[in-house]
């Protein structure tokens, strides 16, 4: 994979993207589970689908002359990520794929409405993991509360939650632990649904983010946002964040 030519636009970052298997029989990973974000010193992780990813953009800028696509498995055109005003912040982008798990690095918490996730045992995976904030709603848009745990008929249908997580480490530890692993570290949330889901929150913040600060910051305190979307009790009342290990490759600009 290569990426070049990494531009703003309006309030957006472009990247030029071309990429193809180096062994076509080869397990690899599919071109609609690879995800972009940005790195650097952000306020929150911001990522996108690597296919798609121009859909909102195009609508701001006019740089966009081929979003990226997929021939015959490849990978080739410009991928959006954004908006975001503060291009300071932005040192680089890196690209993971969700499915690609590192053998022996996951572990699962349950993660139900209205609750989130209890902290995570820094010893599990290095990481303490914690709930900030939970909402959900219904797929017809009814946001849900404790109110309606009574009510059956809240829970029918499809649903989705998002959850406010933070991440913290100890920096030292977590580079070694990743370097020792093979690779940083991801959150994942499910359930989910392909494409952009049941909410345009969902298709912004994703079931998943990859735990990659600026290595400048010295520090891993990381606010995401992650959503879980589907059969609506699944997705509110049996809904999990896991962690696992991860290959992810890194360009940066400066």
């Amino acid at each position: 994979m290569s990426v070049s030519n990494l531009r703003w636009s309006g309030d957006y970052v472009l990247i030029d993207v071309d990429a193809s298997p180096t062994d076509p029989h080869a397990p690899h990973a599919k071109p609609e589970d690879i995800r972009f974000g940005l790195y650097g010193a952000l306020a929150h992780p911001m990522e996108s689908a690597a296919l798609g990813s121009c859909g909102d953009a195009m609508a701001h800028v006019r740089d966009v002359v081929s979003p990226l696509s997929a021939p015959a498995g490849r990978l080739t055109g410009t991928v959006c990520l954004g908006p975001l005003k503060e291009r300071s912040a932005v040192r680089g982008v890196y690209t993971y794929s969700p499915r690609d798990r590192i053998p022996g690095t996951a572990a699962a918490y349950p993660a139900a409405f209205p609750v989130g996730m209890l902290p995570t045992n820094q010893n599990d995976a290095g990481l303490v993991v914690k709930t900030t904030s939970v909402s959900a709603w219904r797929a017809d848009g009814m946001q849900l509360g404790k109110p309606q745990l009574g009510d059956p008929v809240a829970f029918t249908g499809n649903g989705y939650m998002l959850l406010g997580l933070e991440v913290d480490a100890v920096p030292d530890r977590y580079r070694d632990d990743s370097a020792a692993r093979g690779g940083p570290m991801m959150l994942l949330a499910a359930p989910t649904l392909p494409g952009r889901g049941l909410s345009p929150a969902c298709a912004t913040y994703g079931s998943s983010v990859l735990i990659l600060p600026d290595a400048l910051l010295d520090a891993v305190h990381i606010s995401a946002s992650l959503c879980t979307q589907g059969e609506i009790n699944e997705a509110l009342l049996y809904a999990t964040v896991a962690t696992a290990g991860t290959h992810a490759a890194l360009w940066t600009s400066r």
